[in-house]
């Protein structure tokens, strides 16, 4: 039998006994072992690292894969899922630089390497225990025993070998490239990386000249050069104009000075055209080879190389600055292009690069030695101001790189490092990109693939320590390279025995030369961490050593999801490491989450603390609702999501809370049938099937049940997960607001037990087959209604909810007709609720008519066909269905859909609109019949038009109201009958709230007493009959005769009447009967405790449970007498106060008695002794197996042969709970 639900849940803390069963039962590993044997449904997870906690980003990437490969699980497959952690890299060395006060690589080779790698290695998981902590609170099932870390020597030497495949292939060079620097860190960065941390910032903006010296014509006369990196110009070696554009001298009056630059940027330096006078005009091509004085003269030999001279590319364009760009080419990828090709540099040349690893200018600039760059740059226009070269000095806010890790502004500068040739495979890559399906598709297609197309030789090394060292040994000279790609290769070579490979263990072996160069030493770089991430797929199976066949039966894994920063990030390294290594792409499926943001929308920052912490979310929501509230947000299409608490607060109103209620009233239903009419309730998915006891609702709320799961089954295997929440809200809606509400009487039993056992099978199927659908979603609210649901569940032995597989569409039970029938039941009572308030008339009030306007007879038929539900919801008399439209003076009026013809044609779209709105009935006819209509020029389409049905005039009694579905009049006409009856149910609600506030049941044995004015009571006698149908006790003008009987009393107004109502215990039932009985749930029974101050003993209060009949004060006496053996008379104290025959003995009730008023006793927090409960069809009984406690046990025979002789019946069944769900 099923067991009694709460009237209320702590979701939280519901959740938290659902963990404790799921760890007891080792329910994440018994999943595991029940899928062996079935398909495989390979899921890859990302590594975080763990020096970090958790926040809302991980939360939402964790839930997102959490639901599909739960649903994958239940769908049949196997599914495996491993955690992993990213060990490696600047995370990690960042944070050991800042607590050892670590600024340069001096430092730290004074350290060691082993030192200062062993100091990594200990903050690797230091946030590890909560990672698992705050990931199993959110229900993701995940395995973080058989994890893998990026640091372990097996991953290790899978990057290797993967590393080797491409060496092999001839896609690892060594070059010298301008690239992303971070100076906080010490080391380049990889294209991708420097788009990970944009932010807006405000910058020097300066315009310097660079007079001509090459041309006499040109005597006077200055280029001019804007840039927003002064720190980069004492490296300036060239200028570059476009040579297709048009460059003008002109004569600035206010300086008296002549310049040049391009003509459509002179807006850069003057407002009018009265400030210069244009001298004379050229082409950029032109102005090629003109030479100029430097701006410094750290570096002015190189003038003798071709330095210091206009150059001429495209790149160069009018959108910003004077149209000539100064060339440091050293610190910029298009300088660097540009000088190489003029031959101003050289590859094998003299590198002009006066900046440190640390960002600090070299002794070679002189004025700035040791200077960190950014900060230079006030002193660089400070000189420059005095040497009369800064023509503009002004700021400029604009969007710059920060180091992802270390947050500080990047530098783009020179410098050596391996890299993977992405370039070649650019095509390889966007074919095998166009193989995926992403969700959503715009991130795969335009800004993934754009990054593609623009895709870079990937640097793949870094300047660093604590990493995978990059397995190559090279000789002194550079020629005699060595490629190792494993552990036992490297043994091989160098006769050692190797179980770490890290820098520290590695970097001191050499490998002997076979060209006769003598020993070759490893090249001092380590792998970017986004290497080793981009390996995963093989590394964390240790491919090729090791499950070979593992990793090929699971290749391209099914599913992947990270957040949307990854398209820069590990989408794109997984993705040129499987195209390069087997031509394929590395994933089949994925989804792209969005970022989220706090409620303001600004960035989640723990220094503002402008979020809730997820730990408090949990406490205080559960988990569930967090997850529900992420996947219904714009984040899971890849926007962003600004969170808010309430959002999370409103899943728990809007869809917990409903459906946990449909739960427990089933549940209520289920045990009134058993304990009323006697009937076992079992259901049976593979016999249950319709009978003509299942009404037209049990028939549509199935057939909505299972289109609903047809419909999760096809969005599931689209990975499209926003689109289950908005349908499951509807389900709720449906369930509770329509189905439950419309059947609340058949389902209590008012029409007979095959009726109602028929609704209770409807409503059973309906929330056993969401629990199962929603198990991966809400696995926790899942778990709770499943373990109390599969007791009445044929053939269910599992332990959990998720060990099942999803429910199947059972397609005989969808009937399309029904559905659409009922859809247009919902919109005519909806639209006469609204009428209703409108005219502030409550339902109780009953009405003459609805009429229901429609020009589809088919829709008439269908409302028509559920006259009695319109008529029982809305209190109406008289239902009218027509077509004719004259008659109630109906006309049509159009509007335009604003949003998608604003979005279609913008401007436009506001006059068509108008249009719309003026349209003429005979217009709107039109465009209903033809699908589409010409306005303005513009075709607009029949679905981006609204249009309803009003009423030109529809008189004082009736109320109009209409929507896209139909228009409904509602005769708001309220005589004196309606008067009377809705007066009626007016008492009637005041009744049952006063039940309610008293915590009364249903069936306890009550009298409501009630005295009112003469005119509210008789409208109560006049509808008597239909007030005790609803409330089901007696109701009488007279006044209780008995005052102790008394359990509640109010007094109010209802409808300005004033009505007195007072509850009262029937029969010999006394008031605080019913109070004790209310406390008493906890145990089940009525009971005191009772002490001699050595022994403590329990006496049992009402002979039969739940009826309130008590025991006398005597046989209480009699019956410590015997527990103790003592003579009487006897004195019996409740605290210090002596009890007597005149106390009522429900007081007592979980009360400690004593035999002297000296002793105080501690109170146990239940009876004292053990107890059992025996049953006898509906009359129940509680028998102690011990009294006093440890003293006069009875085994199970025992206890069997007392349970029959008090029951008087050989039919006694014995349990272990007082709701009789666990037999003895």
């Amino acid at each position: 039998m099923v067991e009694s639900v709460p009237d209320h849940i702590n979701f939280p803390k519901a959740e938290e006994e659902v963990l404790a069963f799921w760890k007891d039962i080792g329910a994440f590993e018994r999943s595991l072992e029940l899928a062996k044997g079935r398909p495989r449904y390979s899921f890859y997870d990302g590594p975080p690292f763990a020096t970090g906690l958790p926040h809302y980003g991980h939360i939402l990437a964790g839930t997102i894969k959490d639901i599909v490969t739960r649903w994958a699980a239940m769908d049949g497959y196997y599914v495996e899922r491993r955690f992993g952690w990213d060990c490696h890299g600047l995370p990690v060395e960042y944070e050991i630089d800042k607590k050892l006060g670590i600024k340069s690589p001096d430092q730290v080779t004074k350290m060691g390497i082993k030192a200062y790698n062993s100091e990594c290695q200990k903050i690797v998981m230091t946030y590890a225990n909560e990672w698992e902590q705050i990931v199993g609170r959110m229900g993701r099932w995940i395995d973080f025993k058989n994890d893998y870390k990026t640091m372990y020597p097996w991953f290790m030497e899978s990057v290797w070998w993967v590393f080797k495949q491409l060496y092999e292939q001839g896609m690892i060079y060594k070059g010298f490239k301008v690239m992303p620097y971070s100076t906080g860190c010490r080391t380049p960065l990889s294209n991708f990386e420097s788009g990970l941390n944009y932010k807006d910032v405000q910058d020097p903006a300066v315009v310097v000249s660079f007079p001509v010296t090459n041309n006499t014509d040109e005597e006077g006369t200055s280029f001019l050069a804007w840039t927003t990196t002064p720190w980069t110009l004492p490296s300036n070696l060239a200028l570059c104009v476009n040579p297709d554009e048009e460059y003008v001298k002109v004569l600035d009056h206010k300086r008296e000075q002549k310049f040049i630059l391009m003509e459509q940027r002179l807006v850069q330096l003057y407002q009018s055209d009265a400030e210069y006078d244009v001298i004379k005009r050229y082409k950029g091509a032109d102005l090629a080879g003109f030479t100029y004085k430097p701006l410094f003269n750290y570096f002015v030999h190189r003038a003798e190389t071709g330095a210091f001279k206009v150059l001429v590319d495209k790149y160069v364009t009018d959108a910003s600055g004077t149209g000539l760009v100064h060339q440091a080419p050293y610190f910029g990828e298009d300088d660097y292009r540009v000088c190489m090709a003029n031959k101003v540099i050289e590859k094998d040349g003299e590198i002009i690069c006066p900046v440190d690893e640390c960002g600090c200018f070299t002794a070679e600039v002189t004025d700035f030695a040791k200077m960190y760059v950014k900060d230079a740059d006030k002193f660089i226009m400070k000189k420059l101001k005095a040497e009369g070269r800064l023509i503009v000095q002004s700021t400029c806010k604009h969007s710059y790189p920060f180091c992802w890790r270390s947050d500080t502004p990047l530098i783009y500068k020179a410098v050596p490092s391996w890299f993977v040739t992405v370039e070649d495979i650019v095509e390889q890559l966007l074919e095998n990109n166009s193989q995926t399906y992403w969700v959503p598709d715009f991130v795969k297609d335009k800004r993934f693939a754009n990054w593609l197309k623009g895709a870079r030789d990937w640097a793949i090394s870094r300047n660093r320590y604590w990493g995978t060292p990059l397995p190559l040994w090279v000789s002194d000279d550079g020629e005699e390279v060595v490629c190792v790609g494993s552990i036992k290769e490297l043994e091989e070579l160098t006769g050692e025995t190797f179980t770490n490979i890290h820098r520290e263990y590695v970097d001191v072996k050499t490998i002997p030369s076979r060209m006769g160069k003598g020993e070759l030493h490893r090249v001092p770089e380590v792998f970017d961490c986004w290497f080793e991430s981009g390996s995963m797929p093989y590394a964390q199976q240790h491919y090729p050593f090791e499950r070979k066949k593992e990793f090929e039966d699971s290749f391209p894994a099914d599913f992947i999801a990270e957040g949307i920063d990854q398209t820069r990030g590990w989408f794109y390294t997984l993705l040129v490491l499987s195209t390069a290594l087997f031509g394929k792409p590395p994933f089949k499926n994925l989804i792209c989450n969005g970022l989220i943001l706090a409620s303001d929308g600004s960035k989640m920052s723990k220094r503002k603390q402008n979020y809730p912490q997820p730990t408090r979310i949990f406490d205080q929501y559960g988990a569930d609702a967090v997850r529900l509230y992420l996947i219904n947000s714009p984040a899971v299409r890849g926007d962003a999501l600004k969170f808010k608490e309430n959002g999370v607060k409103d899943v728990l109103k809007d869809v917990f809370l409903p459906w946990f209620n449909a739960y427990r009233y089933l549940v209520q239903n289920i045990q009134r049938l058993e304990r009323e009419d006697g009937v076992v309730f079992r259901y049976s998915e593979d016999t249950w099937q319709l009978t003509e006891e299942h009404n037209y609702m049990d028939r549509w709320i199935l057939s909505f049940t299972q289109s609903l799961i047809k419909f999760v089954r096809v969005e599931m295997k689209a990975y499209r997960l926003y689109t289950v929440v908005p349908r499951l809200l509807k389900f709720v809606d449906h369930l509770t607001n329509w189905y439950v509400r419309m059947n609340r009487r058949r389902l209590k039993g008012d029409y007979g037990t095959a009726d109602c056992k028929a609704a209770i099978e409807t409503l059973f199927i309906v929330i056993y087959s969401m629990v199962r659908v929603m198990a991966p979603f809400t696995p926790f609210l899942s778990e709770t209604m499943y373990q109390n649901l599969k007791k009445v569940v044929a053939g269910v032995t599992l332990e959990s909810v998720h060990f099942l597989m999803l429910p199947k569409v059972k397609e005989e039970l969808i009937d399309t007709e029904i559905e659409r029938a009922v859809c247009r039941l919902q919109s005519v009572i909806e639209l006469a609720r609204v009428s209703r308030d409108k005219r502030t008339l409550p339902v109780k009030y009953p009405l003459k008519e609805v009429v229901v306007v429609n020009d589809d007879e088919q829709f008439l038929k269908d409302v028509d066909s559920l006259r009695s539900y319109i008529l029982e919801e809305l209190n109406v008399k008289t239902l009218t269905t027509t077509t004719d439209r004259a008659a109630y003076q109906v006309k049509m009026e159009a509007a335009g859909d604003s949003k998608a013809l604003g979005i279609r044609l913008k401007q436009a779209s506001k006059e068509i609109c108008k249009k719309i709105a003026g349209m003429s009935n005979a217009e709107i006819a039109n465009i209903q019949k033809e699908g589409y209509a010409e306005i303005c020029g513009e075709r607009v389409d029949i679905s981006e038009v609204r249009i309803k049905l009003v009423v030109e005039n529809s008189g004082s009694n009736y109320e109009a109201n209409s929507d896209w579905q139909a228009l409904i009049l509602l005769d708001c006409t309220v005589d004196q009958e309606a008067e009377s009856e809705g007066l009626a149910r007016e008492v009637t609600n005041r009744i049952q709230k006063l039940r309610k506030e008293a915590g009364l049941q249903p069936n306890d044995e009550i009298t409501i007493h009630y005295e009112a004015g003469k005119e509210l009571c008789k409208v109560i006698e006049d509808n008597q009959e239909m007030i005790q149908l609803a409330v089901k006790q007696p109701l009488t003008t007279s006044a209780p005769t008995n005052p102790s009987q008394v359990i509640i009393c109010k007094e109010g107004e209802v409808k300005g009447y004033k009505l007195k109502l007072t509850i009262a215990a029937r029969g010999s039932t006394d008031a605080t009967v019913f109070a004790a009985l209310q406390s008493s749930k906890d145990a089940g029974f009525l009971y005191c405790n009772v002490t001699d101050g050595s022994q403590t003993g329990t006496v049992i209060l009402e002979s039969v449970v739940g009826s309130g009949k008590l025991i006398t004060y005597g046989r209480l006496c009699q019956m410590i007498t015997e527990l103790f053996k003592v003579s009487q008379p006897l004195t019996v104290y409740k605290e210090k106060e002596e009890l007597t025959a005149q106390h009522n003995l429900a007081e007592l009730n979980r009360a400690t008695l004593t035999l002297r008023p000296s002793f105080t006793p501690s109170s146990p927090s239940g009876p004292a002794c053990k107890h059992v409960f025996a049953a006898a069809g509906k009359t129940k009984v509680v028998l102690l197996t011990e009294n006093p406690c440890g003293k006069n046990q009875l085994d199970k025979g025992q206890i069997l042969h007392c349970a029959q002789m008090l029951l008087d019946s050989d039919q006694v069944k014995l349990y272990t709970d007082c709701k009789m769900n666990v037999p003895l």
